[in-house]
């Protein structure tokens, strides 16, 4: 559904493709074990429909990439994980921990904040928008398909779409505690309608820059449909989101690293961390400021004074 001969396809099929998966609240699927079966099996077959001869998987360490990582293996399949990080990066470290217990090939690099800049630069004039958290990200997409490449790699795995299906963020939890599970539950489909300006945009761009293929298993069109029909309660509770996902993983074999608390790509990776570093360097208070500065001069090399 998502792409048509390689290029993304437009926002308003997307809009109207999420509209389709609507499922009324009282019909949602509230037999866990049934769902969590259907689950297993409806994600193996995601990520064996679209395996390659060899790709990678960019890996945080997290439950999702650890999930198509997995599955991955269980399929024999030939694959690389790839993690960057800047120094003592969250992400890197459960990466490492991560790939040494499944026995994961990883290629894991630590960057400066030197090159960290240079990325930032040029992940700039791929999106064309200074946007503090597609940067950020942006540059975690960016380097990762560098080291991609390097292994003559042209198909890249990731886990976008499962904090979306499955009410991983803090407006979930939010959405949850005040209003409750039905909230919830069209909280979900609202965030796959959004996650087209917010990620599917600046991911595609970064990878057709790069030369690389998207392969998102957890935005595979079954997949979408039977996770949202799924309760949310088997979703989230009080004190813990994505819980089916996460025992789905557990029962596969993923064990404690399915409950590991994982911060978005752009907080594991320390890249966050690392912009505000750069724009105070730059002069720069708040980092908005520093990459509308970088965007200008990208844009406008040249601009008259």
């Amino acid at each position: 559904m998502l792409f048509n001969k390689g290029n993304l396809v437009k926002e308003k099929e997307w809009l109207s493709y999420v509209d389709s998966v609507k499922v009324g609240y009282s019909k949602l699927e509230s037999n866990k074990k049934r769902a969590k079966e259907e689950l297993k099996s409806l994600i193996t077959k995601a990520v064996e429909e679209r395996s390659s001869k060899k790709y990678g998987i960019l890996f945080s360490g997290g439950i999702d990439s650890s999930l198509i990582a997995l599955v991955s293996k269980k399929l024999k399949k030939n694959f690389v994980c790839y993690s960057v990080g800047l120094k003592n990066s969250s992400d890197l470290e459960a990466a490492k921990k991560a790939a040494k217990r499944f026995k994961f090939k990883l290629r894991a690099e630590t960057i400066s904040l030197e090159e960290l800049e240079k990325i930032l630069k040029k992940v700039l004039k791929v999106i064309k928008e200074p946007d503090v958290v597609k940067a950020g990200v942006g540059c975690v997409f960016y380097k990762a398909f560098l080291l991609a490449k390097k292994d003559k790699i042209k198909e890249v795995f990731i886990g976008l779409g499962s904090e979306e299906l499955f009410a991983g963020y803090q407006r979930h939890r939010d959405m949850f505690e005040s209003k409750g599970l039905e909230a919830v539950h069209k909280e979900c489909l609202k965030g796959l309608k959004s996650m087209y300006k917010r990620d599917l945009i600046r991911d595609s761009l970064i990878a057709k820059d790069r030369k690389m293929v998207l392969r998102l298993p957890f935005l595979d069109d079954n997949v979408i449909e039977y996770a949202m029909r799924i309760h949310p309660k088997h979703k989230i509770a009080k004190n813990q989101s994505k819980i089916i996902i996460r025992e789905v993983a557990e029962e596969l074999g993923l064990k404690e690293f399915s409950w590991r608390k994982k911060k978005a790509a752009q907080y594991g990776s320390g890249f966050h961390r690392g912009l505000k570093r750069l724009a105070r360097r730059n002069g720069y208070k708040y980092i908005k400021d520093y990459l509308g500065g970088l965007s200008t001069k990208s844009l406008y090399p040249s601009s008259p004074k």
